[in-house]
């Protein structure tokens, strides 16, 4: 692909500005640029609104799109989310951006076209107009500031999650602790799917799903793998420390405040990205 050589005055701008001011993906072909938490997306492709088995929610925040691959994932686990009872497909929160990027609000990954968010909330109505998926909520499946499922959990959120875990194309899930704790206490057959199961912060209203770079794009880079092994000691310790919290480190450095992105930080073909008409 591409690169366009920035000029200093666009290199010091917040790359979430110029990014989150574009409402259409870009006309090139489909590739992930960058890592999940510092690139962009060119060629993506919109996720229908509504289709047979899943709806997009939030439409107003036009973070419904994503590389192919992405897309075609959506749309097969919502069909084998539509096999679970109570549910008739997926509720699909956010995706990236239409040419990626860092997000005006919110996420500091979903950049490349690779990431998506899928509510907890069993979609059992697939006609929400525009304005009630803006005001519709998911529903939290926590307890015990996550160390825990509630009374909302059920064996179709195992099912859509351990669906969802087993496509190849799949690098890792994010899932409060106390899910994947109880997944691994569940689960009595084949385990290898656990293991792109992580425990995260938040993620209680949703799951995250982030996807391999694409077979053959050079300009995309991959996360590390998970380590080895189920990672069901690795929650357990997780939901240890949420039960009884380490004492601070007093020797601990003071954490320093988050800069915001800016073009300077992203791959060059980014530039390319947001100039293409």
């Amino acid at each position: 692909m591409a690169t366009v050589k920035l000029d200093p005055v666009l290199s010091s701008k917040q790359a979430k500005q110029l990014f989150g001011a574009k409402s259409t993906g870009s006309p090139q072909s489909p590739h992930s640029i960058g890592s999940y938490a510092k690139g962009c997306q060119a060629g993506a492709v919109q996720l229908p609104e509504t289709g047979p088995t899943w709806q997009a929610m939030r439409l107003s925040r036009n973070r419904n799109w994503g590389q192919p691959e992405l897309i075609d994932y959506i749309q097969d686990l919502s069909r084998k989310a539509a096999g679970q009872p109570g549910w008739n497909g997926l509720y699909v929160g956010d995706m990236s951006q239409p040419r990626g990027g860092p997000m005006l609000t919110g996420h500091r990954s979903h950049q490349t076209g690779l990431d998506a968010d899928i509510w907890m909330l069993p979609a059992d109505d697939l006609t929400l107009t525009a304005a009630q998926r803006e005001n519709i909520s998911s529903i939290s499946m926590r307890r015990s500031s996550g160390a825990y499922t509630n009374n909302n959990w059920t064996r179709a959120h195992h099912e859509i999650l351990k669906a969802a875990a087993s496509d190849p194309r799949v690098a890792r899930i994010f899932v409060f602790p106390g899910a994947k704790v109880q997944m691994c206490k569940d689960e009595k057959g084949d385990r290898a799917w656990l293991r792109k199961i992580r425990p995260w912060w938040g993620h209680h209203y949703h799951f995250h799903v982030r996807l391999n770079c694409p077979k053959g794009d050079k300009s995309c880079v991959d996360q590390s793998p998970p380590p080895a092994g189920d990672g069901c000691a690795d929650a357990e310790q997780w939901v240890r420390n949420i039960l009884n919290p380490p004492p601070p480190d007093p020797n601990a450095p003071p954490p320093k405040p988050r800069r915001e992105l800016t073009m300077a930080d992203l791959p060059n073909q980014c530039a390319a990205v947001l100039s293409a008409q």
